[in-house]
């Protein structure tokens, strides 16, 4: 089988505004012509995890991703003391103060039907027990980025359904921070927010997470305040000497503004990690991406430390270009680390990102997770102007099927107030995002040797495999998954499922193949008979 895919076109350099509208109308043609994923019924379907992890004593929020024709009720059987349910809204909330295990029975019904789904609660030391979904603001906003502009990604979030297949985190990246200062002397918003506590509680009552971020050093990558300083007040010279915009940002407006920006990529003497984490901790804050390179483990152990005296449950992300030879450490101190540098929304970036992450594949599993960057689909612009994604039709189920494989962290990238029905398409394929959020939590691999036609094989709980066919060559090929790379027994016989179709291909023996565009996937679960 081969996906559908739009002809070649030819762009030549006729300047940024033709390439934006040609682009736009590409993406227009790509809605039409090339979904893949089946409508989610009207009637009642409870999305996302089977499992969800919770330290005792912590704030307890979860939202019940159901998708179905609206209005919704929802209903959740054996709930614990401590916690209660919104029928309304789908939100469980509340505190759990004691270490176990809860099973319940999450339903919601409306007047076509009604979904059950068993769920469990695991109240311990370990968050994150599938990987985080969400939105992060640097690929499309980049250093621009407002309270503004992140309420209205979160609002889109829910307005376009992708709350209800499971999308949670609306993260800040660089570009939020203003001067230390306040009763905890910590980082206070620049002037672009001016309202973090409110921000929080508005994400908090839309049944969203809110998510931050900061670097160990002076200063970060962009050129804002980071949570150390070479002075004992926590000041910044470059603050201090008034070298900066009006959002305290280090000016670039000098002749070589790279080594200005490149002097404050620096530790400073003087921590302020417990002073900045007890302001996040006021505010709510549920996720933090850490961001300097390279990930030092006493630098990572400080934060983590700072991280679990808080009373809140905070998600924590490093970044960037994790060292392998420190991957026991990430596992131990964190949640999830960058695997790589940052990603760019071309094909060549991808496959190197992509393809190369076996080696990590070992330390990956429920709590801590290989992160191999933000998906860069939909409209992005990193550090230039906003554009469709560079990445063709093939090439973004590519992106999406392999990170699933990968158990890799789902965050958006994209400017969600411009969610075309393609990508749309392909943030809500619930069996797809299923095989990221499989609880046994293992990361694909790839089983057949070397080449361009690579197939990856995940196991997952329920003991069937979630095969992707990749064909990276520049022509249509056929991709064979052989039973003995997949440690099966050559006579076992295997029902096949076209993830992205949702559709059964029937049963077979010794192999499965098919037809796989170029820089295509063919995306399958295969369940023993």
């Amino acid at each position: 089988m081969t996906l559908p895919r739009l002809s070649a076109i030819a762009i030549v350099a006729l300047g940024s505004m033709l390439l934006a509208h040609t682009s736009t109308l590409r993406a227009a043609e790509i809605d039409r012509s090339l979904i893949l994923t089946p409508p989610a019924p009207e009637t009642p379907r409870i999305n996302g995890p089977d499992t969800f992890g919770v330290r005792p004593g912590s704030p307890f929020l979860y939202t019940i991703p159901a998708s179905g024709k609206a209005p919704l009720d929802y209903a959740a059987s054996g709930l614990p003391p401590g916690l209660q349910l919104d029928p309304r809204t789908g939100r469980i909330t509340g505190v759990l103060k004691e270490e176990g295990t809860h099973t319940i029975t999450l339903a919601a019904r409306n007047t076509l039907g009604s979904s059950k789904k068993t769920f469990k609660i695991v109240v311990g030391s370990q968050l994150a027990l599938t990987p985080p979904m969400g939105w992060s603001s640097w690929n499309c906003w980049g250093a621009s980025v407002s309270q503004e502009k992140v309420l209205g990604s979160a609002k889109a979030i829910v307005d376009r359904g992708l709350q209800a297949h499971g999308w949670t985190y609306v993260n800040i990246d660089d570009g939020w921070q203003g001067k230390r200062g306040g009763k905890l002397n910590a980082i206070q918003p620049n002037y672009k927010f001016p309202d973090m506590a409110g921000l929080g509680r508005e994400l908090h009552a839309m049944g969203l997470k809110f998510g931050i971020y900061s670097s160990p050093w002076q200063g970060t990558y962009a050129g804002f305040i980071g949570s150390s300083s070479p002075n004992k007040n926590g000041t910044c010279d470059w603050i201090e000497a008034g070298d900066h915009n009006e959002f305290y940002r280090i000016s670039t407006e000098h002749e070589a503004p790279r080594p200005k920006k490149l002097s404050i990529r620096k530790f400073g003497e003087f921590p302020f990690v417990t002073n900045d984490v007890s302001q996040w901790s006021e505010w709510g804050v549920d996720y933090l991406k850490y961001d300097w390179h390279p990930l030092d483990v006493p630098h990572v152990e400080e934060m983590t430390k700072a991280l679990r005296k808080t009373d809140r449950d905070i998600i924590y992300s490093l970044s960037n270009g994790a060292d392998h030879k420190f991957a026991n450490d990430y596992q131990r101190l964190s949640n999830l680390w960058r695997t790589t540098g940052d990603i760019r929304d071309n094909w060549q970036r991808l496959k190197d990102i992509g393809f190369s992450q076996d080696k990590w594949a070992p330390h990956g599993g429920p709590g801590h997770w290989n992160d191999p960057d933000m998906m860069i689909l939909g409209m992005v612009g990193i550090d230039e102007a906003m554009h469709p994604t560079r990445l063709t039709p093939d090439e973004q189920y590519t992106h999406v099927s392999l990170w699933c494989l990968l158990s890799a962290p789902l965050l958006i990238g994209c400017d969600l107030a411009q969610l075309d029905d393609f990508t749309c398409s392909l943030l809500t394929n619930d069996e797809v995002l299923a095989i990221d959020q499989d609880a046994l939590g293992k990361s694909a691999t790839r089983v057949n040797g070397e080449g361009d036609l690579a197939v990856y094989a995940k196991p997952l709980e329920d003991g069937s495999i979630a095969v992707g066919l990749f064909n990276l060559s520049p022509t249509e090929a056929v991709i064979t998954a052989r039973w003995e790379d997949l440690k099966l027994g050559k006579d076992q016989q295997m029902t096949a499922r076209d993830l992205w179709r949702q559709q059964d291909l029937g049963t077979f023996t010794a192999k499965f193949e098919a037809k796989v565009a170029s820089h295509g996937v063919v995306l399958v679960k295969l369940v023993p008979r």
